[in-house]
């Protein structure tokens, strides 16, 4: 199974943060990311699942649309960045196809701590806006194989 962890990309800088949307810069980010991903042929979830802020949403639908893939999107509860990311770990534990997740700082890098190191805290890894991490779960176990950041992609 293939896990691909999606930061959201660049947002407004406006309140209340439920309601924040990607920025101009942020949209440009997420296109680059997705035409990546699609000219490389190394991202293939089947479904992505999001956080409910706003910015995640619109990371997720602009993914789609630039990677020209037609996946569903679904809105799943404890994605949110306080959220204890050992809830979103064993959702992970119940599927067998392959997920994208696009979510927020600090969960997705206590997420992928917690899936390939163990353990959540201290952190690993450290998402910037608009990164994709892909990591493989292989049994019980999880390894990286692949980061891309928006510096990577000009």
């Amino acid at each position: 199974m293939m896990l691909y962890l999606i930061r959201h990309a660049h947002a407004e800088d406006t309140a209340p943060d439920e309601t924040r949307r990607l920025s101009r810069r942020g949209q440009r980010q997420v296109r680059a990311l997705g035409r990546f991903l699609r000219d490389c042929a190394a991202f293939a979830p089947e479904e992505i699942w999001h956080s409910p802020l706003v910015r995640a949403q619109e990371t997720a639908a602009l993914l789609t649309l630039a990677a020209k893939r037609d996946l569903p999107l679904r809105e799943v509860a404890d994605l949110t960045p306080g959220d204890d990311p050992r809830l979103i770990a064993r959702q992970l534990g119940k599927v067998s196809r392959s997920i994208a997740i696009v979510g927020h700082e600090p969960h997705l890098s206590a997420l992928a701590s917690l899936l390939v190191a163990g353990q959540a805290e201290p952190a690993k890894f450290a998402m910037k806006k608009g990164a994709a991490l892909a990591l493989e779960g292989l049994g019980r176990h999880w390894v990286v194989r692949w980061l891309v950041t928006p510096e990577l992609l000009g």
